[in-house]
């Protein structure tokens, strides 16, 4: 077993990440189905994120030992990088939630609540900087010390940087499958939905891999991103036109990476590799 998982340890990586995860949320989507009589706290939605973190960790510690669990931790602190990679993942979220709001208003003549930058889905409003840091720590840490932390440098081992953001683009958006049946945000995108989220998220993982690429390695960037362009675009402060607003222009800086820089490493610099 120890040596199929040192030959094969991004599929066994999936399979760990996947199976914790979904076994964390199975009760929501048993109780959103009636498939249960007892009420299950749809506040574990947030524990199912530290699934990849936790395979990240686990498959580390068996195949690299300590020194890998060091190194991977390095990466996740890694916060010295580009002043420009700081305004990328964090002032080009702002700019275009400050562009959706503007236009909401625009086109509706109200303005939205920015109060409801404190409401995050289950929880009672707990204010903004609280919900920031609840999206840094499940959804942030919890999935890029696994996504971009562990599997993305292995996928990129063998292939180009191209080849494995699709790869794990596609995982990583089957990973959130069980959410469309017990999220709103999710349940809401209709018959269509899911493979057009498949297909976001391609062009979404290119400029995550732009991101880890370009910084050397540094998970801590793109935590950060993840987490503020997270909590800004899926929050209805941000008026009924935020998500588009704010993933349209991904999908023209994913492609622009693309070409700019070439599929070979997606970046100014060779791929990071494990």
């Amino acid at each position: 077993m120890f040596n199929w998982l040192k030959q094969h340890s991004v599929i066994g990586y999936f399979i760990l990440a996947y199976l914790i995860s979904w076994m964390i949320w199975s009760p929501i989507v048993a109780s959103e189905f009636g498939w249960v009589k007892w009420n299950v706290p749809y506040e574990l939605y947030y524990f199912g994120s530290f699934g990849p973190m936790i395979a990240a960790l686990i498959l580390t510690a068996l195949i690299d030992g300590k020194q890998g669990v060091s190194n991977l931790f390095r990466r996740v602190v890694k916060w010295r990088v580009e002043f420009k990679y700081y305004v990328f993942a964090v002032l080009v979220p702002i700019g275009l939630f400050a562009i959706a709001y503007l236009v909401n208003w625009l086109i509706t003549g109200t303005w939205s609540n920015l109060r409801q930058l404190g409401q995050a889905d289950y929880l009672s409003n707990r204010g903004p900087f609280a919900v920031l840091v609840i999206w840094l720590l499940t959804y942030g840490l919890g999935e890029e010390t696994g996504w971009r932390g562990f599997a993305l440098p292995r996928l990129q081992k063998n292939r180009t940087a191209a080849s494995a953001t699709l790869i794990l683009s596609l995982l990583w958006a089957g990973w959130h499958f069980p959410a469309f049946f017990f999220r709103d945000t999710y349940i809401e995108l209709g018959l269509f939905g899911f493979p057009m989220f498949v297909i976001m998220m391609i062009f979404t993982t290119m400029v995550f891999t732009w991101l880890y690429n370009s910084t050397r390695g540094s998970i801590f960037i793109v935590i950060v991103f993840h987490a503020i362009f997270n909590w800004l675009s899926v929050s209805e402060a941000g008026g009924q036109f935020v998500q588009i607003i704010m993933s349209v222009p991904i999908v023209f800086w994913s492609i622009y990476v693309a070409r700019r820089y070439g599929q070979e490493n997606v970046a100014p610099i060779e791929r990071q590799v494990a």
